[in-house]
């Protein structure tokens, strides 16, 4: 079922959990500048770059109200489908781009209870590349209605840091928030087996409204 909200609480946008070691400093050094620079040239030829940084992580790191929608498999991320690959378990995999520009605040595809979450280690490789595969990851298992589900958050060459908002043994709505991304990465959904997928490759994909399974 979807989350019922008023059109005030669908307008608000708030900062994602986890932006404060990016935005703190930034904020601050801008802050910093532009009060300085009214008594100094020196400070304000700091003050540009640093307030055009300053609101391109407020832009970054922020956390809009969604409206969910209904559908068995929601989309975690927003973003573009990169690719949609049968896997030999019976399993589809529908792999989602999500580039700098994009809200990097992700969202539970099911309700359910998370089994687990499991950092693994990696490299750093473009959130494009094939290779992105062995970049460092956090692999999510979601006991749901459909079964276990599997979603995989990856960071990219510029997302260096996974933020998980809950812990195992939680039990989750459909579209929660449940982490962030810092900067460009990739999200991962594994459709069970049985489920087709509704998206294409290419096709723009909004966090808790885009569904991706088809009846």
């Amino acid at each position: 079922m979807p989350h019922s909200q008023s059109s005030a609480q669908r307008g608000r946008v708030r900062l994602a959990r986890g932006a404060s070691p990016w935005l703190v400093p930034t904020v601050a050094t801008a802050a910093v500048s532009l009060a300085r620079s009214r008594r100094s040239g020196r400070w304000a030829a700091v003050a540009v770059p640093a307030t055009a940084l300053a609101a391109g992580m407020l832009w970054f790191f922020r956390d809009p109200e969604r409206e969910i929608a209904q559908g068995r498999v929601i989309s975690p991320a927003d973003g573009v489908v990169q690719s949609i690959m049968p896997w030999k378990d019976g399993r589809t995999r529908v792999a989602i781009f999500m580039s700098p520009l994009n809200v990097h605040v992700n969202r539970a595809p099911l309700a359910g209870t998370v089994t687990s979450v499991e950092h693994i280690p990696g490299g750093f490789v473009p959130a494009f590349n094939k290779e992105s595969e062995n970049n460092e990851r956090v692999v999510w298992h979601f006991d749901t209605e459909l079964g276990d589900i599997e979603m995989v958050q990856i960071a990219g060459a510029v997302a260096r840091r996974i933020v998980p908002y809950v812990p195992a043994d939680t039990k989750v709505e459909q579209g929660e928030r449940i982490g962030l991304i810092r900067f460009g990465s990739r999200v991962d959904v594994y459709l069970p087996e049985g489920v087709e997928a509704a998206v294409e490759v290419g096709q723009a994909t909004t966090a808790g409204v885009t569904r991706l399974d088809r009846d």
